[in-house]
């Protein structure tokens, strides 16, 4: 028989980064027929390490890989609720829509009558593509409105060059996906336990119906049964684990597969893989040889390693008010590893450590709690990052309460409304000392004056005794004043404080003294005037208050 001349594609699948490292490292590339192939391996948790990838961004006809996507759906309706394992669901008018005559089927018909669970057997183990549009109108009414469903949750995964237009996969130009892309896809189904199992079940028998008697399905996925009848040969490998073959002329031969040794997950997808007849009569399926010689190799050559402990100390980071430290050191959260060549030189990787914005040249206000979050940090090779983990405080340090005190005060002083109050403040008490000695002067200088008016009316008062000694004199002599001699007339309030004038006291000596008048053509020269007649000290002080702080 004529052999087929196809071209190749695989795709094989792990945890660790979305990002892709260079192929094979450090060892031989793997010895494969196909023209294009792409393998990556998975871990337990979310990371991811890409081992081998070869043309995995190129367009393909998925075929019955389609189906993966057509069972994840109708496995998360179960899981929220919407739909049920047990429900009896029948096939409704319309259900073959989009089939081709020669397609594979389980003869499902209008009419028929099956659980839920049954249909997925028959999509998943006989490839059947009514069951597919059955189970379609099933979970969302017709099956457009499931394709569109499809095409959305694709977008969700990651998928960026994928587009479905129906539910099991037969050709058309609008439909397809790259093997990246449908990693994303098939990464996401083999986490759901009922798929895993229903993609590794060899043999399944559907009850009768009321339409048909029972039917049994075979697993085609010869990696898992080797004795299927439509893909015979020896192609079994003891660690495979599901998933699920395809098949069209367009497409190819295509195969997405997982497999499980020593705790290592690894899966595959390998499109428009070839087959031919060899000269003995067997035949040569390259989707089974290429993907079962990519699990061996990686198996051979890889394995998880620690580039990156929990436990190691990679910083340190300041730490502001902190009762008994002034930094903390750092640590990742957890353990960064990746699936890697078995003779890499750890030593090699790259770090990259990045801060959070509080954490970022800034150091951290105590109390800085063990654990907490305070960046990230991951790991590359030639440009290939390999993992990353958060960065977390290895201890706690306590808050000083004198240094919080300390610097709450400070805080609060560099408050604009408590500047701007301080300020204010500072302007009104030097207003008040400028007034205090402006005043201050004023009195001294008033003072002063006050005591010069006091001394000229002690000469005054000292002068009119004289001259009253002089009168009693004169007036006991009968001697009359000589021409220019000076009379001194004294008003009558003067009068009076002449015959009390040896009797007051020193307070009443701040009176005003009498006035003198000198008589016409006296030679005696007129004395400064003091204060005026019955103003007392005290009052005049008050008029120098008046006068200070009135108005002029």
């Amino acid at each position: 028989m004529k052999k087929l001349r196809l071209t190749t594609v695989a795709v094989l699948l792990a945890l660790l980064a979305s990002l892709f490292a260079p192929a094979a490292l450090a060892v031989d590339e793997p010895q494969i027929d196909s023209t294009y192939a792409a393998i990556l391996m998975a871990e337990d948790g979310d990371n991811e390490s890409l081992v081998y990838a070869k043309n995995e961004r190129e367009r393909m006809y998925p075929a019955s890989l389609t189906k993966v996507m057509t069972v994840l759906l109708a496995l998360e309706a179960v899981e929220n609720g919407s739909a049920s394992l047990s429900d009896m669901v029948t096939a409704q008018e319309g259900f073959d829509f989009d089939m081709l005559i020669g397609g594979t089927t389980a003869n499902i018909v209008a009419g028929e009558t099956m659980s839920l669970q049954n249909l997925l057997y028959c999509a998943m183990i006989a490839s059947a593509n009514e069951a597919c549009n059955v189970i379609a109108m099933h979970i969302s009414g017709s099956v457009s409105a499931f394709v569109e469903r499809m095409n959305q949750r694709a977008t969700q995964l990651g998928c960026t060059d994928t587009h479905f237009v129906n539910t099991h996969g037969l050709p058309s130009p609008e439909h397809f996906t790259t093997c990246w892309d449908f990693s994303r896809i098939l990464r996401e189904a083999v986490r759901h336990d009922f798929f895993m199992e229903i993609c590794s079940t060899l043999n399944y028998v559907v009850p009768d119906t009321n339409m048909s008697a029972e039917r049994r399905l075979e697993n085609t996925n010869s990696l898992i049964n080797p004795t299927n009848a439509l893909y015979p040969g020896d192609w079994g490998y003891e660690y495979a684990r599901g998933v699920k073959t395809g098949h069209t002329s367009d497409a190819g031969y295509c195969l997405a597969s997982s497999a499980v040794k020593d705790g290592v997950t690894l899966i595959s997808v390998v499109m428009k893989c070839e087959a031919w007849q060899k000269d003995d009569g067997s035949w040569y399926y390259g989707h089974f040889a290429d993907t079962r010689t990519l699990f061996q190799w990686a198996f051979a050559n890889y394995s998880y390693q620690e580039i990156v402990r929990a436990s190691e100390v990679v910083g340190e980071v300041a730490v502001e008010m902190g009762s008994d430290a002034d930094s903390v050191s750092v640590r990742p959260s957890s353990s960064i590893t990746a699936y890697l060549p078995n003779d890499i030189d750890i030593s090699t990787f790259e770090r990259s450590i990045t801060f959070l914005p509080e954490a970022d040249g800034k150091a951290l206000l105590a109390p800085v709690e063990a654990g907490r979050k305070v960046g990230e940090i991951s790991v590359s090779l030639n440009g290939t990052v390999y993992g990353s983990a958060p960065l977390v405080t290895s201890t706690s340090v306590d808050l000083s309460r004198t240094q919080y005190m300390r610097d709450q005060m400070a805080e609060t002083l560099r408050q604009p409304g408590v500047v701007f109050t301080f300020w204010g403040l500072t302007c009104l008490f030097l207003l008040y000392l400028l007034l205090v000695i402006r005043y201050r002067a004023k009195r001294r200088a008033y003072q002063k004056r006050l005591e010069a008016a006091r001394q000229i009316r002690l000469d005054l008062e000292e002068e009119e005794d004289k001259i009253h000694y002089e009168r009693r004199a004169r007036s006991g002599g009968g001697s009359k004043p000589s021409p220019g001699k000076v009379e001194v007339v004294l008003e009558p309030e003067s009068a009076r404080r002449e015959e009390t004038a040896e009797a007051e006291t020193e307070k009443d000596a701040a009176d005003e003294p009498t006035r003198v008048e000198p008589v016409t053509g006296s030679d005696e020269p007129t004395r400064p005037t003091p204060p005026l007649a019955g103003q007392t000290p005290s009052q005049a002080e008050r008029e120098y208050f008046k006068e200070f702080f009135g108005k002029k």
